[in-house]
């Protein structure tokens, strides 16, 4: 029997590459999408993650498991927090966009790239990875590139123009690391171009996140 997966977005550009892993990686499961695109202005608006967005965070994931859903995954790595408070008030496994990413990233090296083009979500990622390798005892250094206005260009629909922005920022430091991680999403099918211009391994949230959920729930 297919298992059905609730995805729970913060942006719409976070939709097709998530979609795409999807196909790629797990093509029976059952997807339902739902759309929440005023929590990052409200995350500008109110300065950070307040206590009135993780009401909203774990309000999506509350709704997504009353719908029947064999396993939950959020898309948007500015809210890590709150999405592992979410983890603890569903009964179905609920996975962060980037969390599996985060896993591979510490196995292939100490020295990590994080490319973010929504400038919340580098500091996010290089929080996980910290809390991540300080559970196994593993020294690492991080090192952040922001394709600053990138995200921006790519919700208005220049892709072309993001995709750009994103392999700049990503030959920024990939001399300087062993891995680079694409920290959202939305950059996802920015992947091929980045992989074409830089030696080390580019990771990506969704494939690793669709293979996470895939093994979890025995698909």
């Amino acid at each position: 029997m297919s298992k059905r997966i609730v995805l729970i977005h913060a942006v719409r550009t976070a939709i097709p590459p998530i979609l795409h892993a999807f196909q790629e990686g797990w093509p029976e499961a059952k997807l339902s999408n739902l759309l929440d695109d005023d929590l990052i202005p409200a995350y500008n608006r109110e300065g950070g993650v307040t206590p009135h967005i993780v009401e909203r965070i774990l309000g999506l994931a509350l709704y997504a498991s009353r719908t029947g859903a064999d396993g939950i995954l959020f898309t948007c790595s500015v809210f890590p927090q709150a999405e592992d408070m979410a983890k603890q008030v569903v009964r179905v496994p609920l996975l962060k966009p980037d969390e599996a990413m985060i896993a591979a990233a510490l196995d292939a090296g100490k020295r990590i790239g994080v490319v973010a083009t929504n400038p919340p979500a580098g500091p996010a990622a290089e929080a996980q990875l910290r809390s991540g390798a300080a559970a196994r005892g593993q020294e690492i250094q991080v090192i952040q590139s922001l394709a600053e206005g990138a995200f921006a260009i790519g919700n208005a629909g220049d892709a072309a123009t993001h995709d750009r922005m994103v392999v700049e920022a990503a030959e920024r430091i990939a001399g300087a690391v062993d891995v680079l991680c694409l920290a959202q999403v939305s950059m996802a099918l920015a992947r091929p171009k980045v992989q074409a211009k830089v030696s080390v391994p580019v990771l990506t949230a969704p494939a690793t996140a669709v293979a996470r959920m895939k093994s979890l729930l025995g698909g």
